[in-house]
């Protein structure tokens, strides 16, 4: 419900603060006083567009703000949603509008965009009014007001789950169906790549190893040559190094029996001896084996062009990394070949899950063509004694050509108000007031059953009087035990059935004219009531009238 609305700056209002009270609230003064202009400002904190001649003659902004209570409502999701802070029990809009066009709004302090104003605000205020259709002609609104009779809100919840599982399935088949195509068309293209690494036969080091050896069998006449000269330094008679540790080896072993340190000598150079004797045999060896063969150069050569043009097709670096691209390659092929049948097991999985779906949605059907009877026969009873004797209103279902989320049903509200005209869609045939009055019944057929945002009615009594207008404000005061009601009205007969009155005025000063709001206190409350009675003058009788109707 809305708690209270602060007003500065906006065009005859200086600066105003109302708090409003839960139940039925009624606003009257005369035409002209500034009632649509406090409307105008509400409007602004429920996301509608800024005009810059809102803006009052008291500095160069106009601020806006609305307190709400919404511990009735669960909201959390939306907050969450729309990553606002999120208090369970109150929520704070604030609008501030610039004379250079700026406008900014803030929900909890966070600022938001005009679209989560109006997202919000329909969830807080619906406003009726002569001139204004709203939700009553949107076909969603009718679908729930539709589903609130029907009271069956766990088969609706059910319907919910087994509809966003059966989306998913359906996205799950689509994804796969268009990967299946693509992987078809994919195929020829990834065999052939799978048969040229194939026959690649690569092997993990094979390409460091094949580059070594090219490096050799490219330097094959200097490592040779410089090996012999090794064998020779090592080898050759009389003065070779392996000759001369063999001699100096020969040597110290005569020392050992008179030279005590030269049994440690002896063991490290009988070590050296047979280390350099052994390489002595190994290079001679290598010398021997170390020839220059152009076929196996060919052939590495050969192996390497083969490997780096794979290499570079494949945008890769190395050998291990064709070999894991041949693996992923391979695994691909498989999954082609096993896309057939996964298909095939998802898409009947998808047509099971739709006949589900089917089955609640028809079930739900079924609920709402019960619940349709029931409203078309309840509304026109309420709203025959709103004066409009001659109405005649039908829910029309249709089936959807695929069901939603909401289940299988088109709902279309038709309406009538007088004889022999046929019934046609409310929002093209009915006039402002019809709608308002319209709404009126519903809203009051439907408020025990969810949690309904605020309602405000601008002026829907026009055209009505009397006995009409009593029974219309006690529908107004039934609807408010229920839930916050806002009625703005000429009716004496309605302005009594209010729990508060506030009473718009103007007020004439020395430099300009201003706005004024009050909550009227119970004499006020009399003799305003008198006056709406009496036109002009104040009669005794008109009081006493006023007593009588606020039952005083």
């Amino acid at each position: 419900m809305l708690s209270s609305l602060t007003i500065q700056n906006y065009a005859l209002i200086s600066k105003l603060e109302i708090d409003f009270s839960k139940g039925l609230s009624v606003i009257t003064g005369e035409t002209g006083a500034g009632k649509s202009i406090i409307l105008g400002a509400l409007s602004l904190i429920l996301g509608q567009r800024a005009e810059n001649k809102s803006i009052g003659r008291k500095g160069d902004k106009c601020l806006i703000e609305g307190i709400f209570d919404i511990s009735s409502y669960d909201l959390q999701a939306f907050f969450e949603e729309k990553d606002l802070e999120y208090d369970s029990g109150q929520c704070i809009i604030r609008r501030e509008i610039w004379s250079s066009g700026k406008s900014r709004a803030f929900i909890n302090d966070t600022p938001a965009g005009l679209n989560e104003l109006k997202e919000l605000g329909n969830r807080l205020i619906d406003i009726h009014s002569q001139h204004q259709n709203l939700m009553l002609g949107d076909d969603y609104f009718q679908l729930q007001v539709l589903d609130a009779l029907t009271g069956d809100k766990e088969l609706r919840h059910n319907y919910k789950k087994i509809y966003r599982k059966y989306v998913s399935l359906r996205k799950k088949f689509q994804e796969l169906k268009e990967e299946t195509a693509k992987a078809a068309a994919d195929q020829d293209y990834l065999t052939f790549q799978y048969k040229q690494l194939q026959e690649a036969s690569l092997k993990p080091g094979e390409q460091q190893e094949l580059e070594n050896e090219s490096e050799t069998l490219s330097h094959s006449e200097e490592i040779k040559g410089g090996l012999f000269r090794i064998d020779q330094l090592l080898s050759a008679e009389g003065n070779g190094a392996v000759q001369t540790l063999k001699n100096a080896l020969d040597t110290v072993r005569t020392l050992t029996e008179v030279y005590s340190p030269a049994t440690g000598m002896a063991e490290r150079l009988q070590s050296a001896y047979l280390d350099v004797k052994d390489l002595a045999l190994d290079i001679a060896s290598g010398q021997e084996e170390l020839e220059f063969d152009p076929e196996r150069m060919q052939l590495v050569t050969n192996r390497l062009d083969l490997l780096y043009s794979l290499q570079q097709k494949h945008k890769v670096d190395s050998t291990e990394a064709l070999i894991e691209l041949f693996s992923e390659i391979e695994k691909k092929l498989q999954s082609i070949e096993n896309f057939d049948a996964d298909l095939a097991a998802l898409e009947t999985t998808v047509k099971e899950s739709f006949r589900e779906v089917t089955r609640l949605a028809n079930e739900i059907t079924e609920e709402r063509e019960k619940a349709a009877h029931l409203l078309e026969k309840q509304l026109t009873d309420k709203v025959n004694i709103l004066g409009m004797p001659y109405m005649k209103f039908s829910v029309e279902l249709s089936a959807k050509p695929y069901p939603d989320d909401t289940g299988a049903d088109n709902v279309a509200f038709l309406f009538s108000a007088n004889k022999n005209i046929p019934l046609k869609p409310v929002a093209s045939t009915a006039s402002g007031g019809e709608i308002s009055r319209l709404m009126l019944g519903i809203k009051a057929l439907i408020a025990g059953t969810i949690a309904l945002p605020t309602i405000i009615f601008d002026e829907i009594d026009t055209g009505v009087s009397g006995e009409i207008a009593d029974k219309m404000g006690g529908i107004m005061q039934d609807l408010g035990k229920i839930m916050q009601v806002i009625a703005i009205t000429h009716l004496p007969q309605i302005a009594a059935k209010g729990e508060s009155h506030y009473f718009v005025y103007k007020e004439e000063t020395s430099e300009t004219t201003e706005t004024m709001i009050k909550k009227l206190s119970q004499e006020e409350r009399i003799r305003e009531i008198a006056q709406m009675l009496s036109g002009s003058g104040l009669s005794e009788a008109a009081v006493a009238n006023a007593k009588e109707l606020l039952k005083i």
